[in-house]
Parts: structure tokens; C-alpha cells; sequence
């Protein structure tokens, strides 16, 4: 049953046997030798067997998730014949693969792949869960997202791939515009004009075709941005802000604030005290 990728996610959603432990593994410090980094987030669930990983420094056994987000590293280390289930959400697709671990090497038993389109849905979820790093004790709650972020990815294996319309076709369009220059002072007028298309058009064109504003999404992806520059550089919390395209600073704290409830600032230390303890943890 495991070569059946579409039956595995029915079952981890609606099967006798909830999710176990969700677990999250960090970025920064050494890579080890063999360590599996890419630059997209990914999810390893195991579906039988257990292994212990030196990501996290735990064990995990049926039904726990791994969540690992884009430029983070886990490294199994097993002990017992496994079966895991990895997806690896990529920009433009998912891509869902089942290994089994026989004791002595792994066999690929299924691999597919399925586009990304629409509502960007899998990406507030994904965002939510690198969220959730700094929280790990709350597991009901990343529980519950793993669980929408699975069945948003069986919606989007299950449905007939379909040639786009002209609507949907132009909306991704304009999408991948906003995500190239989002550093850039676009506005709705002068997207609307690269695109030779009203300015009303492109709001209900998000509106209808992307179940979002396009001022929230254009925010969403600027903010989504930030984070990263907070976590991973010592800038000034000015230089993040223009760095992402907000030319007011104090508008981009009470933005970030209102997105995260916490400043700039709170939510640098507060990540990277999570992360100082989760080393220490680990040693």
C-alpha cells in the first residue's frame, strides 16, 4: 500500500491513528558530513520503523513528522528497517517520494510530483509551521497544521492537472512579477500597468483568482522576506525594512507586529534564543 501516495496522505488525515510528535529541525551551525539540506522545506513522516536523527537528537517512531524548513538539515541515523514518507515542497511543484530502510540501504518504493497552483495556500501553512519552530511545545496546534497542510497537498495530487485559464494564467503571472521584485516600490497601478491591464482588473483578478488582496499579498511576501533577513543576518532593523521594499521603517514594525505579534527585534532574539537552547540541548 505504501506505492500509493494519494491512499498514504488519506490515511495519515482521516486514518484510526492521528499524527504523533511533530518535530521541527533549525538552520545555522555545521552541517555534518551527509546531512540532507535543500533549499526548500520538506516533511519526513515515518510510517513504520523508527529512527533516531542527528538534526534533532530524537527518536522518531509511526506516525511522527519531521519538519524541516528551506535551508535547514536532518541526518537519519537508523536502527531498525523504517518506511518514511518525504515531501519536498519546491517553488513550482511538490514532490512526494516513499523510502524504505531494509537494514542495510534505502529503496525507493514511490515517487511522484505534483504542480503548485492556485491560492497560495501551502505557502501560509508552510510559513505557519516555520512559525511554530519557536513554539514547539504546542503540538495540538502543529498537529492540526501538518494535518491542512497534507490535505492541501492530496487536493492538489488528486485534481486533473488542467491547462490553466487565461485568468489563472495571467494571476501567476503577476505572482511570479511580485516575487522577483518585491524589494522594488510597486505599486497596484504600476503592476497593473506592466501587465497592460486595469487596476481594478488587478484587484479582482486576486480577488477571484488568488482569494487574497493584492496589497495583503504583496505585504505577505515582503514580510515572508524579512523574516528570513531577520534570522539569518545582523542588519539594522531599517536596513530589513528597505531591504524588502517598505520605504517607512515604523510602518514595517507595526506591520511585522500586527503579522507576528511580536517587533523585529523581539522576534530576532526570540529566535535565535531558541536556537542558542536547542544547541545546548543538543550537545
Amino acid at each position: 500500500m505504501y506505492h500509493d501516495v494519494s491512499h498514504l496522505l488519506s490515511r495519515l488525515i482521516n486514518g484510526p491513528t492521528p499524527l504523533g510528535r511533530i518535530f521541527f529541525s533549525g538552520v545555522g551551525g555545521p552541517i555534518p558530513e551527509l546531512a540532507w539540506q535543500v533549499d526548500f522545506p520538506r516533511l519526513e513522516i515515518v510510517l513504520e520503523g523508527e529512527f533516531t536523527d542527528a538534526g534533532i537528537a530524537e527518536t522518531l517512531r509511526p506516525w511522527d513528522a519531521l519538519y524541516v524548513p528551506a535551508g535547514g538539515w536532518n541526518l537519519p541515523q537508523w536502527q531498525t528497517p523504517a518506511v518514511t514518507l518525504s515531501i519536498l515542497f519546491g517553488k513550482q511543484q511538490l514532490g512526494f517520494s516513499v523510502v524504505q530502510w531494509d537494514g542495510k540501504k534505502g529503496h525507493n518504493l514511490a515517487k511522484q510530483h505534483a504542480p503548485r497552483r492556485g491560492p497560495r495556500i501551502g505557502s501560509f501553512l508552510l510559513q505557519t509551521l516555520d512559525e511554530m519552530q519557536m513554539q514547539p511545545q504546542e503540538q495540538q496546534t502543529a498537529r492540526l497544521i501538518v494535518t491542512s497542510l497534507l490535505s492541501h497537498c492530496r487536493d492538489l495530487l488528486g485534481s486533473q492537472i488542467q491547462t490553466a485559464s487565461r485568468s489563472q494564467a495571467l494571476f501567476e503571472a503577476i505572482r511570479d512579477y511580485i516575487d522577483e521584485r518585491y524589494a522594488s516600490p510597486l505599486t497596484r497601478d504600476a503592476v497593473a500597468r506592466a501587465f497592460y491591464i486595469s487596476p481594478n482588473y488587478l484587484s479582482h483578478l486576486f480577488q477571484k483568482t488568488g482569494g487574497i488582496g493584492f496589497n495583503e499579498y504583496l505585504n505577505h511576501t515582503r514580510l515572508e522576506h524579512a523574516r528570513k533577513l531577520l534570522k539569518g543576518y545582523d542588519l539594522k532593523i531599517k536596513e530589513v525594512a528597505h531591504a524588502c521594499g517598505f520605504v517607512d521603517s515604523n510602518y514595517f514594525c507595526r506591520l511585522f507586529r500586527k503579522n507576528t505579534e511580536r517587533s523585529p527585534s523581539e522576534y530576532r532574539r526570540q529566535y535565535h534564543s531558541q536556537l542558542t537552547e536547542k544547541k545546548t540541548t543538543a550537545e
